[in-house]
């Protein structure tokens, strides 16, 4: 009897550390997901203002690597459907999240709406370091970006591409422009770009302003078939006779890659479904 006593004060003394529930799980307010029927080549990414968060015409391997923050080589196992069926994505956050913040409320979704499981592997892959080849080339931009408006971005003038928000990226094909970015976040778009993982061995730790123009080789970023649809601009077009984005790295931003080998994580598709629209 004493026996039993002192255990059962035993685990009341360990409860306060171990029995606690479980944090809930980031997720957003409101959201709906619903199939993308118009056949439009363009995809569209807003994260906006005020919690906003948009996805037209998207597949859901886009949601999946975009939750998750790897790459279209990192996923392994996801079913045709998964690439060739378009969804609609509008989703809304409390307060006035930036968007790595959402990232986690997009995983609660993907998990609940698509009934998504998944494991990791490790496989030793080729992979690039993004290393410094000529100092003072990139020069750092000075200031910092303004607070974020909880309001919602004002729409874009018809047939004109959308103001660049600071701190971010317009990635077209052969064309990249940014404002006070981040190296991290020039990483993934190069991880994106060139299908593989890029390491960032450069040490610049600033902000940067730059703008990169290079012409795509087969396998890279191509523009989609067709004319923009309606409201969209025309994209920026490409010359077929400049440089590829590793000697426009080079010669116009004074990086370059550099190929090595190196274990890579594996996302593993376990299950997966389409997804319910409530």
């Amino acid at each position: 009897m004493l026996r039993a006593l002192a255990v059962a004060g035993l685990v009341l003394s360990l409860c306060p550390a171990f029995c606690q529930s479980p944090a809930p799980r980031p997720e957003f307010e409101v959201a709906s997901i619903k199939l993308n029927k118009s056949a439009e080549g363009f995809m569209r990414v807003m994260p906006g203002r005020g919690g906003r968060f948009t996805l037209t015409n998207v597949p859901v391997q886009l949601l999946i690597t975009m939750a998750y923050r790897i790459k279209d080589f990192q996923l392994s196992g996801a079913p045709p459907w998964a690439m060739s069926e378009r969804y609609d994505v509008e989703a809304k956050a409390d307060g006035n999240p930036e968007f790595d913040a959402m990232l986690p409320m997009l995983q609660t979704l993907v998990e609940d709406r698509l009934k998504f499981k998944f494991h990791h592997e490790s496989k030793e892959m080729s992979v690039y370091a993004l290393l410094v080849a000529k100092a003072g080339k990139l020069r750092e931009s000075p200031g910092d970006c303004p607070p974020a408006s909880s309001g919602p971005l004002p729409p874009p003038e018809p047939g004109k591409i959308p103001s660049l928000p600071c701190g971010g990226f317009f990635v077209f094909p052969g064309h990249i422009t940014t404002q006070k970015a981040e190296m991290t976040r020039f990483i993934d778009v190069l991880s994106r770009l060139t299908g593989k993982i890029v390491l960032d061995k450069t040490n610049l730790t600033g902000k940067y302003d730059f703008i990169l123009d290079y012409t795509p080789e087969q396998g890279q970023f191509q523009a989609p078939a067709g004319p923009p649809p309606p409201g969209m601009p025309q994209l920026p077009p490409i010359d077929p006779n400049g440089p590829s984005l590793t000697t426009a790295l080079q010669e116009q931003l004074g990086l370059k890659l550099e190929s090595q080998k190196g274990p890579v994580d594996i996302m593993v598709i376990d299950h997966v479904e389409r997804p319910s629209e409530n």
